[in-house]
């Protein structure tokens, strides 16, 4: 069976492809079972024994993956499962809260537990990562944004996460916006060279081009560049790329950044932070499954 129209729903609302989740959550059930069948289980629990499951929190932080969860649980019990989702994806938790409570047959529960614990430990990990940077920079003006160093073939869902969180995202791929790097640089001759071949070939996406000194934000302002990343700059640098960007571009702080800075880089003005961190390097939010019965 698919998925009910109710988990398509949270699904779709939370700017998810449901397809492409059922697919992700296929390969990932798959990794468990190969094909085969929960033999631990099948030898301890009795065929038709129900059960309660209630994911609680063991650390305070940031909900997400809720209705990834409800995915799973969906497509291991072939919807025969109750699901009550306590809190909504984005919400903050304090160690022992339960988020969600699935009531089916316990064979499925605990099949169906570690790829379900898989998703919400590491979604929620992104959550309040994100929510830890987003924090730091409140009342300043800067937005917190996610990058491209994903875990391959968990973009959407990171990115989601990056969401609850409070964060926002940059560009989902090389696709859907150009953004021009020193080996761009290198290879077009200059910046000026990168920035004018890709409004030559692409005039209608938007480009933002990396700068790694101030001379380098003149001469990208001087070629009508809009976005612009200061990668690596001292605090200094960025102030003065404020100041001479005059609201003419926006500015994204890029790269060397750490939690315990992230406010004075903030308070130069700048528009974005860029963390790569917040999804490659996020610790799992701790949850566990504590089962009961009917």
């Amino acid at each position: 069976m698919g998925l009910t129209a109710e988990t398509t729903a949270e699904l779709t609302k939370a700017g998810l492809d449901p397809a492409e989740v059922e697919l992700l959550v296929g390969r990932a059930l798959h990794e468990d079972l190969d094909g085969g069948i929960d033999v631990t289980s099948v030898a301890t629990v009795p065929f038709d024994l129900a059960g309660v499951a209630d994911f609680a929190a063991r650390a305070p932080g940031v909900v997400a993956g809720l209705p990834v969860v409800r995915a799973v649980l969906e497509i291991v019990t072939d919807d025969s499962v109750l699901i009550e989702t306590r809190v909504r994806d984005g919400s903050c938790v304090a160690a022992g809260d339960v988020v969600l409570t699935a009531r089916a047959l316990v064979r499925s529960l605990l099949t169906a537990e570690r790829t379900a614990l898989n998703v919400l430990c590491h979604l929620s990990g992104v959550a309040t990562a994100t929510r830890q940077w987003v924090d730091a920079v409140a009342g300043t003006g800067a937005t917190i944004l996610d990058t491209r160093k994903t875990n391959p073939g968990l973009r959407a869902l990171e990115k989601y996460a990056v969401r609850c969180g409070g964060g926002s995202n940059k560009r989902m791929g090389l696709y859907d916006a150009a953004l021009v790097k020193d080996n761009h640089v290198l290879a077009a001759g200059g910046v000026a060279e990168a920035y004018r071949a890709i409004r030559d070939l692409f005039p209608a996406i938007d480009v933002q081009v990396e700068c790694d000194t101030v001379a380098q934000v003149e001469e990208a302002l001087q070629v009508g560049a809009t976005f612009l990343l200061l990668d690596n700059m001292s605090l200094e640098d960025m102030a003065e790329a404020v100041r001479l960007t005059a609201g003419r571009a926006e500015l994204e702080a890029t790269g060397g950044l750490s939690l315990d800075r992230a406010r004075a880089v903030a308070e130069t003005g700048v528009n974005f932070l860029s963390v790569g961190a917040l999804t490659h390097s996020a610790a799992v939010l701790d949850i566990g499954v504590d089962l009961r019965s009917v």
